[in-house]
């Protein structure tokens, strides 16, 4: 049992920037005229289109299939007809293939399979729905769910975390999930938990956030085996090593998964979208995304269709306010800065935050390291930040293997501290996607 409260080293505090949203109740935004719905949406093999220009699709139908075990199928936001097998920019800089859907806003669905009684539906039957409902991690991994509900043999699962932290500043997205359908997240929970065969189940929530804390644990009930939990106000809690060493005080292993240390971690929105998808047969389809930033007119917390555009989402946020700096897809620490505002909302994306140009410091000109070890002290990983840098901006990537640049998971808290305005985690990200693992 749980004797903390536990926590991990280092860590930063930025500030959080929460409260131009945090507050707005989630708005359903306007469907467009077209959506492009990406067949990479999660981490694994991208899915093989399903369908053929001119085709009609109901609300619903797949667009895409399963390309392997980690990967999940891909379904129509919209009902209408399919207008082109496109390729588009993706967040990570590749262009990936995606299905142009025309909307006939009839907004037909396809048949669903409703289960009133889902709680007594066996383990393969709740996997199975969970992974035709294309669900992943909505947290920002975009880890199929279907296989962290198939734990490989081998591990002894004991316990479930369901990760409401939300510690990326200026996201208010599961904040508010939690505020509004914390009756869904319950239920999604306690599905998950019989799936894993697990009696115990932890709901993790910044403390700064007691309103959700008190929503969840009515929702949760007493006698269910599902618990809440405020957890310190530290960047990056959220992250899944840090969040089980703050609950259940578990290391998981370098290079290792969250099962090696018993435990299977879920985003409160994936758990909401299992509830949907195995209680309604809904697929994943739409989520909530925080739009927001001093650059944003009117910030909101969305409900958007996958596939709609940056674009749309911030025109339904009045526009810009003001001229935008940067605008970036997630969390201004670890998001991704978008060349255009034609990329396409998927299921990773929680937020889309636009800064403007004051805000944003345009100055490329960076120092060298001047060895004060600051990164050093708020690594999460307890890696050596400064040396990876070096390396990296030398072109020593092979070297960087010694100094694990492997395990790093990239939550920039070193570029945060760092006096000498290093991009130490670029630096990283470069030499990770050079040099094999």
């Amino acid at each position: 049992m749980r004797t903390g409260p536990f926590t991990f080293r280092g860590g930063i505090h930025p500030p959080d920037s929460k409260e131009r949203s945090k507050d707005r109740p989630i708005v359903a935004a306007k469907i467009p005229a077209r959506v492009v719905v990406p067949l990479l949406q999660h981490i694994g093999a991208p899915c093989a289109a399903a369908v053929t220009v001119g085709q009609a699709l109901n609300k619903g139908d797949f667009v895409g299939t399963s390309g392997g075990f980690i990967s999940a199928p891909v379904h129509s936001p919209v009902s209408g007809k399919v207008t082109g097998l496109v390729h588009v920019p993706h967040p990570s800089g590749m262009k990936v293939p995606a299905v142009s859907i025309e909307n006939d806003f009839a907004e037909t669905w396809k048949d669903l399979r409703d289960e009133p009684e889902c709680s007594g539906l066996s383990r393969d039957d709740v996997v199975g729905r969970v992974h035709d409902a294309g669900i992943v991690g909505m947290g920002g991994a975009a880890f199929p769910a279907h296989v962290k509900l198939s734990p490989s043999h081998g591990f002894a699962i004991d316990t479930l975390i369901i990760n409401g932290v939300e510690c990326e500043p200026y996201l208010t997205a599961d904040h508010r999930l939690m505020l509004e359908k914390p009756f869904d997240i319950a239920e999604g929970a306690k599905l998950i938990m019989k799936v894993l065969g697990v009696s115990r189940c932890m709901i993790g929530i910044e403390s700064n956030k007691p309103d959700a804390v008190a929503v969840m644990k009515e929702a949760c009930g007493n006698g269910t085996g599902v618990t809440v939990h405020a957890v310190k106000i530290k960047y990056p809690q959220g992250a899944e090593k840090m969040l089980i060493k703050a609950l259940v005080n578990r290391e998981v292993p370098l290079r290792g998964l969250p099962m090696a240390a018993g435990v299977v971690v879920h985003n409160v929105a994936t758990a909401a979208a299992v509830y949907n998808a195995v209680r309604y047969g809904r697929p994943l389809i739409e989520r909530v995304v925080t739009v927001t930033g001093d650059a944003i007119r009117e910030p909101k917390n969305l409900l958007v269709r996958i596939g709609s555009t940056v674009a749309d989402a911030i025109e339904e946020c009045g526009g810009f306010s003001r001229e935008p700096g940067k605008i970036i897809m997630g969390g201004p620490l670890m998001g991704f800065a978008l060349p255009s505002m034609d990329m396409p909302v998927t299921k990773g994306t929680s937020g889309i935050v636009a800064l403007s140009k004051e805000t944003v410091l345009h100055n490329d000109e960076f120092g060298p390291c001047i060895k004060c070890g600051r990164c050093i002290d708020v690594c999460p990983m307890g890696l050596v930040p400064s040396v990876l840098g070096v390396l990296a901006e030398k072109g020593f990537y092979e070297e960087a293997k010694a100094y694990r640049v492997h395990d790093c998971f990239e939550c920039g808290s070193c570029t945060y501290v760092c006096p000498s305005k290093r991009p130490i985690v670029q630096f990283v990200k470069l030499a990770k996607s050079l040099v094999k693992p």
